[in-house]
């Protein structure tokens, strides 16, 4: 196993492990401003843009499963656009930046109060925990919300048509990141593309990937497996569907996983024992460059000279 440690990387770029999950989390927001009506327009509205129109323009561009957690999470739907901010993980110091910058619309792709349907949970998550757990996340849950409404800021999720959308959502935008070419996808199905690669060593392809991922700050992967075994082909999942036991069908010489799915003694010891190799990223690392897109993307939709990315 080639591991992520704290001094030394596959990159060997110099930024330790906790640093590095702080600033990636922050990392990716980004603002744009404007109230001309090109997103407007299309969804036959004239006038100043509202958050309701960037919502449904966003829900527009490919069908996703209902029900979605792409919504509205919280803010008015008529609530004039003065600024666009994108995130990918609304943290509490998100929502400050979006706040102090004069963002009142932010989309998102993660939750803002710790369950994948905010807040119309229906899922147990935090709430299957004991009393003591339930009850400090839900003072902070509120609190959060307090802090959003007080502030008349809008908060929309864009995950599932990320996730989705054709060349620049989840997987094609990381695909892109790492020199991919989808003209080379050698087999794909919805959330994973596995692509030809220049055939070499694992550690090699291991090493290529850290250098790629030196643009959002990552220190270095893990990579797990034989170093030495030839890879002509690389699988990329979408975020957190990117379980190596879900496409072994596609029969990647190389998987590529997040940290917040692969568990140590599952997709990693099988990977360690059969010598098939796995690289192991980040969570946000893996979908900042879908936000990225996402970003430029509004960006067309509602220009403004002033906007900058933070």
């Amino acid at each position: 196993m080639i591991s992520w440690r704290e001094d030394e990387t596959i990159s060997g770029m110099s930024m330790d492990r906790r640093t590095f999950v702080r600033v990636a989390g922050i990392g990716s927001f980004s603002v744009g401003a404007g109230t001309t009506v090109n997103i407007a327009d299309q969804t036959g509205r004239g006038g100043p843009l509202e958050a309701g129109q960037i919502n449904s323009h966003l829900r527009s561009l490919i069908a996703v499963d209902e029900p979605s957690v792409d919504r509205i999470v919280i803010g008015d739907p008529e609530t004039v656009v003065t600024r666009i901010g994108t995130a990918w993980m609304p943290y509490w110091d998100t929502l400050r930046l979006a706040v102090g910058s004069g963002v009142n619309t932010l989309v998102v792709h993660e939750p803002a109060f710790y369950t994948h349907w905010d807040l119309d949970a229906k899922e147990p998550e935090f709430m299957s925990a004991p009393p003591a757990g339930q009850k400090a996340y839900l003072r902070l849950r509120d609190d959060k919300r307090k802090y959003i409404e007080d502030n008349r800021l809008v908060i929309i999720r864009c995950h599932d048509v990320l996730d989705r959308i054709p060349h620049f959502g989840i997987p094609f935008a990381l695909g892109q990141a790492l020199g991919f070419s989808e003209t080379r996808i050698a087999t794909s199905r919805r959330f994973y593309n596995v692509y030809h690669v220049e055939p070499a060593p694992a550690l090699q392809v291991a090493r290529r990937i850290a250098d790629r991922l030196k643009a959002v700050r990552q220190p270095g992967v893990a990579l797990y497996g034989d170093p030495k075994r030839e890879v002509s082909t690389v699988g990329v999942g979408t975020g957190c569907i990117c379980d190596p036991l879900e496409f072994t069908d596609l029969q990647p010489d190389l998987y590529i996983a997040i940290d917040d799915t692969v568990r140590t003694w599952i997709q990693t010891t099988y990977a360690e024992d059969t010598g098939h190799p796995l690289v192991v990223i980040n969570h946000g690392t893996s979908e900042e460059f879908g936000m990225r897109q996402l970003n430029a993307h509004l960006r067309k939709g509602v220009p403004d000279p002033r906007s900058r990315s933070l």
